[in-house]
C-alpha cells in the first residue's frame, strides 16, 4: 500500500535535504521519466505521487527558506495530489513558450479541464479538477496549470494494471482536441499507484 500523505514528520532539516539533493533530484528525474505525457503540441500531463509530492515540498522548502512557518502550508498545498489509491493524480499544463501565442491559446481554451479522459478496455475515466481555485476566468480564458483526478473503482484499477493494456488519455476541448496512447512503461507506473 502506498503512501497518501505526507506530514511534518516526514520533511527533512533542510540542511540534512542540501546534502542529498542533487542525488534526490536525479532520482525525481528518472521516476518523472515514465510518469510524463505529452497531449498534442502543447499540454503536457505530469502524473504525480508521493514521491514527485515530497520532492516538491522539499525544493519550495528548500527555494523560498521559510522554514517551519512554511510546511503547513506546504503540506496543504501538495497533499491534495497524492493520488489516494483509487485514483490517479495529473498537474496538465499548457506549455507554449510564445507569450503572444500562449496567451492566445489560453484565451481559447475555458473548461480545457473538463474535458479530460482516460479511457480503456471499455472504461471511460473523467478528470475531476481540484477545487482549489477556478481554473477558468469568467471572460473563458483556461489557467496555464490545471491539477486533475482521475477516481477509479475497484474493477477499473484491476483493468488498467494488466499489463500490456492500451490506455488513451485525451483532452476533447473542441479547440483543442487531442488524444495519445499511453508507453506501457507509463502504464506500469500508473498501476503503481493503485492500493
Amino acid at each position: 500500500m502506498g503512501k497518501h500523505e505526507i506530514t511534518a514528520a516526514d520533511i527533512m532539516p533542510l540542511e540534512d535535504y542540501a546534502k542529498v539533493r542533487k542525488e534526490r533530484r536525479h532520482a525525481i528525474t528518472e521516476l518523472k521519466r515514465n510518469r510524463r505525457v505529452a497531449v498534442g503540441p502543447d499540454a503536457t500531463f505530469y502524473f504525480e505521487c508521493y514521491e514527485t509530492m515530497w520532492h516538491q515540498i522539499h525544493e519550495m522548502l528548500y527555494i523560498e527558506k521559510g522554514g517551519d512557518d512554511q510546511i503547513p502550508g506546504e503540506l496543504a498545498a501538495y497533499n491534495p495530489l497524492i493520488p489516494g489509491g483509487r485514483e490517479l493524480v495529473a498537474t496538465l499544463m499548457v506549455e507554449v513558450d510564445d507569450p503572444a501565442r500562449r496567451a492566445h491559446l489560453l484565451a481559447a481554451l475555458g473548461g480545457v479541464e473538463e474535458t479530460v479522459s482516460l479511457e480503456f478496455d471499455g472504461e471511460t475515466i473523467r478528470a475531476i479538477a481540484e477545487a482549489d481555485v477556478e481554473r477558468t476566468s469568467a471572460a473563458g480564458k483556461a489557467s496555464s496549470v490545471h491539477f486533475l483526478h482521475f477516481p477509479f473503482a475497484d474493477d477499473q484499477a484491476r483493468k488498467l494494471a494488466v499489463s500490456g493494456t492500451r490506455v488513451v488519455l485525451a483532452i476533447g476541448h473542441p479547440n483543442y482536441a487531442h488524444m495519445t496512447v499511453l508507453p506501457e512503461a507509463v502504464r506500469q507506473a500508473l498501476a503503481g499507484d493503485f492500493d
